[in-house]
């Protein structure tokens, strides 16, 4: 069994989050350049072992896709080339980057890291993966 990888895609970044390999834990793994992505992915789960990659759902508060849509669906149709084997999960990451900025708050961290943008695109990442874990083990 391998991990589970969850991106929050974004046009400039993207967050990305790793369970352990025992499936049981969600922890933001780090921010990379969209251009970078496939690149990044493709050493990952080389390296790491993946079975599975969830990518937020962006959708609107009447659960139509949101304008975001538009950008992920291509890259979806390259990630199912890239890695024909590799399970692809969607899940709604309404909400996702606000809880991120909460988390982010009560943990602490000085204002200046609290500006720091890539911060919140890993833990937001983190979350969807998280919400994967409870949709699919509870």
């Amino acid at each position: 069994m391998g991990r589970i990888i969850a991106i929050d895609y974004g046009r400039k970044r993207t967050g990305i989050a790793v369970t352990d390999p025992d499936r049981i834990i969600a922890s933001p793994l780090s921010t990379v350049p969209t251009h970078e992505l496939i690149g990044f992915l493709t050493k990952y789960i080389e390296e790491e072992g993946v079975d599975c990659l969830v990518i937020g759902e962006p959708k609107q508060m009447d659960y139509t896709a949101s304008e975001a849509e538009k950008y992920i669906a291509p890259f979806i149709k390259q990630v199912s080339k890239s890695f024909p084997g590799l399970k692809i999960e969607r899940v709604d990451e309404r909400f996702t980057s606000r809880m991120a900025s909460q988390v982010i708050l009560e943990s602490g961290i000085s204002k200046k890291g609290r500006r720091d943008k890539s911060l919140i695109d890993k833990i937001s990442a983190a979350i969807i993966l998280q919400t994967y874990l409870e949709m699919n083990n509870g």
